[in-house]
């Protein structure tokens, strides 16, 4: 799936100038959003973040997923590798489609 496919629009730039800031490196969807269960009215948006090396945010980490539910426009679960669950995080980094990348 590309950027262009997902259900749901979103401000690149604000997406982009949201991760530089706090050093991402790499931010990618994943679950729902990407199939065809989405449900745009209910559905929260599931988010896998990579930092950059040495970046470590702290417990501001934890205020992320709200900062950019306000850019995105809806709820979103944000996460990193290490926190998704080891019993599906190969699926998970397999599938995510990445809607930014540090150049």
């Amino acid at each position: 799936m590309s950027i262009a496919e997902l259900p749901i629009q979103f401000d690149r730039e604000k997406i982009a100038v949201f991760c530089r800031a706090r050093g991402i490196r790499k931010l990618s969807l994943f679950g729902s959003v990407l199939r065809d269960d989405f449900d745009p009215a209910r559905s929260d948006v599931d988010v896998l973040a990579e930092f950059a090396p040495g970046v470590r945010p702290g417990l501001k980490f934890f205020g992320y997923g709200e900062e950019l539910a306000g850019i995105i426009g809806r709820r979103v679960d944000f996460n990193t590798e290490a926190w998704v669950s080891e019993y599906f995080r190969d699926e998970v980094v397999r599938e995510a489609v990445p809607i930014y990348e540090q150049a």
